[in-house]
């Protein structure tokens, strides 16, 4: 939910800010503790990339907060600013779509980037977790204001997904599902 992208990577006040424009000496000499909601919450070792991109480990996320969580900690933040009144889908949409463009910024002019970001200072991969924060935190919350028990829908499309792309069809090819014949 960046407003612009001119802050210094870093922490103004107690809200950490990081930007395009960040100095990877200045990220790496401020705290990883991330507020959320009023509470710091120390960045686990966890949510770091395990695999480096070298493809042997696959990336895990950490098993908390749940998505519940996530969007019972959005409506409290929401709730306590009467923003309500502003949060309905078409806006949230709107809204998550811009974020999804600041993400897209990340990776302009970059080429191809590997798996784990090699290339990528702390400060950028901050930045990017960041952006794709917001990205999730409006897609929960546009969730929740549309009645969609996400966690159920993904099962559902993941299923869909099976069928549609069965492994002994489509193993190794990035084809559409229309394009594969019986």
């Amino acid at each position: 939910m960046a407003k612009n992208g001119k802050d210094a990577c870093g922490i103004n006040g107690d809200v950490p800010s990081v930007s395009s424009h960040c100095s990877n000496e200045a990220f790496a000499n401020k705290s990883h503790s991330a507020v959320v909601n009023g509470a710091a919450m120390e960045a686990s070792s966890h949510s770091r990339l395990q695999n480096g991109g070298t493809g042997a480990e696959r990336f895990t996320f950490s098993p908390e907060p749940t998505i519940e969580d996530i969007r019972r900690m959005q409506a409290e933040f929401t709730d306590e600013r009467d923003w309500n009144q502003f949060h309905q889908p078409r806006n949230l949409l709107l809204a998550m779509v811009g974020e999804v463009g600041e993400v897209s910024e990340l990776f302009q002019w970059r080429g191809e980037v590997a798996e784990g970001l090699p290339n990528w200072t702390e400060c950028e991969r901050e930045q990017l977790a960041q952006e794709l924060s917001d990205v999730m935190i409006y897609l929960v919350e546009l969730a929740e204001k549309c009645h969609v028990d996400l966690p159920q829908a993904v099962l559902r499309k993941m299923a869909l997904n099976r069928l549609k792309y069965p492994a002994s069809k489509v193993h190794g090819s990035a084809k559409k599902y229309t394009e594969y014949k019986d």
